[in-house]
């Protein structure tokens, strides 16, 4: 593809209009790693959230909506659509307890909420596996689909491209620290939004195509593997029950609270959390939850399905990609890069308003992986266990340090992956089993450090040992029960811990619950022997059936205006009008809780 001057001023432009503001806030950032990871703790509520959303919305993300779409149609999107569920809960549940501990990483939170030499292990642990395996896996994912992209549009080897964006990224995620990251992902989210917009119209008015109600018609005559409906926004039940097993019903039953997925942990956590510490009240931590998933579920996904069922008709197979493209490299062919493949269909200046996107798309999360990864390997490892008596300059530094290696790491990574849905896949399996302790650590004083020790140690070896097996040909599984077999296995191990295991002291477990007033039954033993009134929790603790009700009614507002959107694309106006009521309904119940939890909020700093 060739990018005319007009092209190339707009693409300019962009990264430039991103970029430039985030030079001013050096000076700042420096200052101590409270600014440099955390922004002074004084981010409002719009702009935590629309960082939020900015960063799930990474180069990677259009790739691989547009590969679920070819190959499961747009049901295969409740393979992610479910963890609105784990989202919503956040909001309700877990956004305002995140403010009140106070702490400046997630990771942190082990030793406020355990003790002894197993609080201190599962921290330093945890910030070398989430802070560096695991982040830069996530980041390799966000970097190959920039190489696919840049293939396509440019022919760039993996090399060239890495190498370009590296140096943007680098230089700004070291220069700006979070400060930074938070301005760049407001404006790129904005210009994202729209090239993506841009991309589907374009896409629609395609001769090819015929508009909406001409790739409606084209594509249902089209059927998926297993005789699938692509257009179906439900499986089909009756036909294709072990597709609906692995897109609908698992991720529904189970995906959405026992798996580990970063931007969607259960409880909150990684750069989710790191967006909570960061607010300046809880009112601005539930807020900021609250807006990015509305956002993220709602305003940002169907731009991506339309392409991706246009490239269906203009790209049926995955040869008439590579006949499009003669000249790019076979092992990058898979169903994701059937969305850069459309892209070179848009006229002049919408190319470099894309190119502009697609850069902010890729910086977005690159920068936010840059950041928390490095607050992880910093704040949690190095100042904690290796040198604890630097001055805070001192561990600024080392955060750029630590930031330039982690996308050396990740870089390297990218060599080695084929696909995006491929990492997916890779993530949610080894992640699984842990989520129903991140959701009980918060409401049960009995979960303790080993009880994490356990979990992680499960799951890593559980999911291993499947990839191992399967590649050795001694047997294969379908993804539903080795999810399932690795849940329950892990579950019974931490619960074991839980029960037999060392037990966290008593003085921090009445230590944490006076500082973050966990609510409900799990508890009630803490605050006996902590000496607080049940009059004490009531006003400063949380209201469960009101949290309850408020997620019920998120989810419900979210689903149902996500589908009223595609019904009325597909012309179905009876259920868009049934489920747009639903949509209002649901609304005036969330907005009645969200005003009582907002009235009861802490709205100061935290002491």
């Amino acid at each position: 593809m060739q990018l005319t001057y007009i092209d190339w001023i707009i693409a300019i432009a962009a990264v430039t209009i991103c970029f430039v503001p985030a030079l001013f806030f050096s000076k700042r950032s420096s200052k101590n790693t409270s600014e440099f990871f955390a922004s002074g703790r004084s981010v409002p509520w719009w702009l935590a959230g629309l960082s939020m959303v900015a960063t799930t919305f990474s180069s990677d993300t259009p790739n691989l909506v547009t590969d679920i779409v070819r190959r499961n149609g747009v049901a295969g999107n409740w393979v992610w659509w479910a963890f609105d569920l784990t989202g919503v809960a956040t909001v309700f549940l877990y956004a305002r307890l995140w403010r009140r501990s106070g702490v400046l990483t997630d990771l942190e939170f082990y030793e406020i909420r355990y003790s002894g030499t197993a609080a201190a292990a599962v921290r330093g642990f945890r910030a070398i596996y989430l802070g560096l395996l695991f982040n830069c896996l996530i980041m390799a994912t966000v970097n190959l689909a920039a190489c696919k992209i840049a293939a396509v549009l440019f022919g760039l080897d993996r090399w060239q491209t890495l190498a370009m964006v590296g140096l943007l990224n680098v230089a700004f995620a070291a220069h700006s620290g979070l400060w930074g990251v938070l301005v760049i992902d407001m404006i790129q989210f904005f210009i994202k939004m729209t090239a993506v917009t841009a991309a589907a119209y374009f896409a629609l008015t395609l001769p090819q195509v015929g508009g909406l109600s001409g790739m409606v018609e084209k594509v249902s005559a089209m059927k998926g593997p297993g005789g699938i409906d692509y257009l179906n926004i439900l499986p089909d039940f009756s036909n294709n029950w072990e597709i609906a097993v692995a897109v609908f019903i698992m991720p529904i039953a189970v995906q959405w609270w026992a798996v580990w997925y970063p931007g969607a942990e259960p409880g909150g956590g990684s750069y989710i959390a790191q967006r909570m510490l960061a607010s300046k009240s809880e009112k601005d931590s539930l807020g900021a939850v609250l807006f990015f998933n509305l956002a993220h579920y709602v305003l940002r996904p169907w731009p991506w399905i339309l392409v991706g069922l246009c490239s269906l008709i203009i790209y049926p197979q995955l040869s008439d990609i590579q006949a499009a493209f003669p000249h790019l490299d076979p092992t990058l062919i898979n169903h994701d890069i059937a969305y850069p493949a459309m892209l070179k269909f848009l006229p002049i200046g919408f190319v470099g308003l894309m190119v502009g996107g697609l850069v902010a798309a890729n910086s977005s999360t690159i920068l936010t992986h840059l950041n928390w990864g490095a607050s992880y390997l910093v704040h949690d490892f190095y100042r904690r266990f290796i040198n604890a008596d630097g001055s805070e300059k001192h561990y600024v530094a080392m955060g750029r340090v630590a930031t330039i290696l982690l996308f050396f790491l990740s870089s390297a990574l990218v060599f080695v992956l084929d696909s995006a849905k491929e990492a997916f896949d890779i993530i949610l399996q080894v992640g699984a089993g842990t989520g129903l302790l991140y959701l009980l650590r918060w409401y049960w004083w009995r979960i303790n450090a080993w009880c994490e020790v356990v979990a992680m140690i499960g799951s890593f070896v559980i999911s291993v040992g499947f990839i191992m097996l399967e590649r050795q040909g001694v047997f294969t599984m379908e993804s539903a029960p080795k999810l399932i077999l690795t849940v329950i296995i892990t579950t019974i191990c931490w619960l074991l811990a839980a029960y037999f295991g060392p037990q966290t002291d008593r003085k921090t477990l009445i230590d944490f619950y006076r500082k973050v007033h966990p609510a409900g039954p799990g508890w009630e033993k803490i605050r006996v022997e902590a000496g607080i009134s049940k009059e004490e929790v009531r006003i400063h603790g949380d209201n469960i059936p009101r949290a309850l009700l408020g997620w019920v009614a998120g989810c419900t507002v979210i689903w149902s205006s996500l589908f009223t959107i595609g019904n009325f694309l597909y012309g179905r106006t009876a259920y868009g009008f049934g489920l747009l009521a639903v949509f209002i309904l649901s609304g005036l119940v969330l907005l009645k809780v969200v005003s009582r939890l907002w009235s009861s909020s802490s709205g100061g700093e935290l002491e």
